[in-house]
């Protein structure tokens, strides 16, 4: 059988989880959740309890979006996503994980964190932007001239950073990030992967994924 995947459409982490899937065209049983109504199958292998969590086998869980990926990318890596530059692009995406996402929590929520304004948020996480647009001065992709790891992981919190005020991100002076993030929004893998799926408990079905 097929490892299974849990996932949820909008959540970034499911994104850059399904995006590596997909490219490795490794072959997954995907059973779509709603956050509110965890399937008991999920909360019995899974410790963190969150989402995406990849079922290999009765032995074999990984919970964490970043290993789902590398495991994709380990069985077949079709476009070099993984390259000599691996542990510089996990440093990024640590970055990103754990400082970026802090801020765009703030931001994108900023009614529950009434200590600063909205705008005090989105200047905190316009650190990493700055970072972001430095690296695409000197390629076209965050490590190269072609898609890789970092790009992939990365972007998908880019995305949701950009919805909260969309009128802002499209008139910053992050030129290259804009175009970077729309090249990925529009890209045909992306678009591939966040295709909606009935929920799993709704349907009793599971997706052949990609």
């Amino acid at each position: 059988m097929s490892p299974i995947l849990y996932s949820f459409r909008r959540c970034p982490y499911a994104m850059r989880a399904r995006l590596a899937i997909a490219i490795s065209e490794q072959e997954i049983r995907l059973r779509e959740i709603v956050l509110k109504h965890k399937p008991t199958e999920l909360l019995v292998i899974s410790p963190n309890k969150t989402i995406p969590v990849l079922q290999i086998n009765e032995q074999e869980v990984l919970d964490e979006s970043l290993e789902i990926m590398v495991w994709a990318l380990s069985k077949n890596d079709p476009q070099q996503w993984i390259n000599d530059s691996l542990q510089e692009m996990l440093s990024l995406i640590d970055n990103n994980d754990y400082e970026f996402k802090y801020w765009l929590d703030k931001y994108k929520y900023a009614d529950r964190f009434p200590e600063y304004e909205q705008a005090y948020y989105r200047d905190q996480a316009e650190d990493f932007l700055m970072v972001l647009e430095s690296r695409l001065h000197q390629k076209t992709y965050l490590f190269a001239d072609h898609i890789t790891l970092a790009d992939m992981a990365i972007f998908p919190f880019i995305r949701q950073f950009a919805n909260v005020d969309k009128n802002w991100f499209e008139q910053s002076p992050y030129l290259l990030v804009q175009q970077w993030l729309i090249k990925l929004i529009n890209s045909d893998l992306f678009i591939s992967c966040m295709k909606k799926y009935p929920t799993w408990l709704e349907s009793g079905e599971e997706i052949s994924f990609p």
